[in-house]
């Protein structure tokens, strides 16, 4: 679970809820189902209007991203491992270690290391996995998309509540009484599409991306290590090389045990 996610979104519920309270306004008043149906039911409808069904259709597995942490393997225990692998490289050869990257999980790895022990060129090596790195990217940055523009269309939505609201409002002006808590009523779609927007939706474009770059950096990690085995590079250089990775304050601190299985940000 990413507690990230779950603390921000309390944070912000709480914010508004116990604003109102300070301010006198009844944090009940939120409870308002023609609001809600405007802001939600309306983002909604914009984002069918705007992408095709195949990417709506992962709205559900990109929630489940953004509320669950990333399986992916580390820096400091990827190093341990080409550290390894490179010593092995040297000493019996890269058919050795056909076996050892048989028991890797992490297909981005498993696949680089099995061009190499074909013998595919370097070049073809690189160019293979900075594609796939590339395109995973985009298909990251396209699903980030639909979030974005939902922080987009519900502040606007907003508006559009409160303008409904109002109309409402001044269509009876003979109960002054009613009247307030009719324009009090219609200011709630406001503010609903202006919290979805910066506090659900933007923030959860932004969390996207951040997971898409954090596992774009560690296959760049993999991509160096697998063409430094190619090569023929010591485990001392590969260390060194990989350890550029890893931030300076952090490098003295012990590595950790070999990779664990990875997962691709867009499901």
């Amino acid at each position: 679970m990413d507690k990230a996610s779950i603390i921000g979104i309390f944070l912000g519920l709480i914010a508004v809820v116990v604003g109102m309270a300070a301010k006198g306004a009844s944090p009940a008043a939120l409870l308002n189902l023609a609001a809600i149906l405007i802001i939600f039911v309306g983002t909604a409808a914009s984002l069918f209007i705007a992408f095709p069904m195949s990417e709506i259709k992962k709205f559900p597995t990109l929630l489940k991203i953004i509320f669950n942490e990333q399986s992916l393997p580390s820096e400091r225990s990827l190093i341990p491992l080409f550290t390894e692998w490179a010593g092995i490289a040297r000493k019996e050869g890269l058919l050795a270690l056909e076996s050892k990257v048989d028991e890797v999980e992490e297909p981005f790895l498993k696949h680089g290391m099995k061009m190499v022990i074909d013998g595919q060129p370097p070049e073809m090596v690189r160019s293979m996995m900075e594609e796939e790195v590339a395109a995973m990217e985009e298909r990251h940055l396209a699903s980030a998309l639909i979030f974005t523009q939902a922080g987009t269309y519900a502040p606007t939505l907003g508006v559009l509540g409160a303008v409904i609201g109002l109309i409402a409002a001044l269509g009876n002006m003979s109960d002054i009484d009613a009247l307030g808590a009719a324009i009090a009523a219609a200011f709630v779609a406001t503010l609903l599409g202006i919290f979805s927007g910066y506090v659900l939706w933007h923030p959860f474009a932004n969390k996207l991306k951040r997971k898409s770059k954090k596992e774009q950096q560690i296959k760049h990690l993999i991509i160096e290590g697998v063409l430094a085995i190619q090569e023929g590079v010591s485990a001392r250089v590969i260390e060194d090389k990989l350890l550029t990775y890893i931030p300076s304050k952090e490098r003295t601190l012990e590595l950790d045990t070999p990779a664990q299985e990875g997962e691709e940000v867009n499901g």
